[in-house]
């Protein structure tokens, strides 16, 4: 049995377009079921846009793109953050895997075969946390001969996990004032980025909404791994300010798999040095709120 596909999408409906087109391109794609959540406008400029998309995503059932297709729409708007948690929760109770994309991926011809195989592969891998579909362009070791590698943090540019890891996530982060205050532990949960203590302050503080990074929380408290491929299987088309959680960046730009052959899994080590290129891929604290600030003073210019 394939894992499901869950599609989470808003009100972008060229990029839903390409994203739902390019995994049906899949050799899966008519064994697949696919569930796509649709959010609520947040306000009336978002209206037309959603109402696009959703005219869209109704006519795939009639398409046959997919083994089944059942489309949630949301009555008010969530966020990303209430849409995902909701969603992902509402389909991982009757499946024990899952499948996550977001309405701005163009994934590969084998991504369906990659995730479900990684998903089969590492299930009673308890140091596996979830796989990655995604990857940055990095330099390998010239030794490197795994065609995976691992990493201290998840990835939500195309994601697959079990129902055991997402249901022992505490979304509250109920020990976030301990953590707060303790810089070893700052220290080690940026092993996957020195970006990610300040995001975890900003979401706990409520300057951002994020589940990815109580996601990546959890996985850093239960000392867990996400397994990403060598050549990407995602390509994120959405860094080009169409996004509410997005700016214009070419910056995690990358190269998509185009081979046949099938990715042969193993249980690669650690290596250092690609966690130190993965981890320079990330900005710093002083950058992320310098980005930040400046969200803030151009959303505060347009009211």
């Amino acid at each position: 049995m394939l894992a499901p596909v869950l599609i989470f999408v808003y009100a972008r409906p060229e990029h839903t377009r390409k994203t739902i087109e390019s995994l049906a391109s899949n050799c899966l794609a008519s064994a697949t079921d696919v569930f796509i959540f649709s959010d609520a406008p947040k306000n009336d400029k978002a209206n037309e846009k959603v109402m696009l998309v959703r005219d869209y995503i109704d006519t795939l059932s009639d398409k046959k793109m997919f083994r089944s297709v059942k489309i949630i729409k949301s009555e008010f708007n969530k966020g990303l953050a209430n849409s995902v948690i909701s969603g992902v929760n509402e389909i991982i109770k009757l499946n024990r895997q899952v499948i996550v994309l977001e309405d701005d991926l163009v994934t590969s011809p084998d991504f369906l075969s990659y995730m479900n195989d990684a998903l089969n592969f590492y299930e009673t891998d308890k140091k596996i946390w979830s796989i990655s579909g995604y990857t940055f362009d990095l330099d390998f070791p010239d030794n490197y001969k795994s065609e995976v590698y691992l990493s201290y943090r998840g990835s939500s540019w195309g994601w697959a996990t079990w129902k055991d890891r997402w249901d022992s996530v505490d979304w509250q982060v109920s020990d976030y004032m301990i953590f707060k205050k303790e810089k070893s532990l700052r220290d080690k949960f940026n092993r996957g980025g020195r970006d990610m203590s300040a995001m975890l302050d900003a979401q706990m503080d409520g300057k951002i909404d994020s589940w990815a990074i109580r996601w990546c929380y959890s996985q850093f408290k239960s000392d867990m791994f996400t397994v990403y491929p060598k050549v990407s299987r995602v390509k994120n088309i959405g860094l080009d300010g169409s996004g509410t959680h997005s700016g214009i960046s070419s910056r995690y730009d990358t190269s998509l798999n185009t081979s046949t052959k099938k990715c042969e899994f193993d249980h690669p080590e650690l290596n250092d040095i690609i966690i130190r290129s993965f981890k320079n891929k990330f900005g710093t604290r002083f950058e992320y709120f310098v980005i930040w600030n400046k969200k803030i003073i151009k959303k505060m210019l347009r009211i």
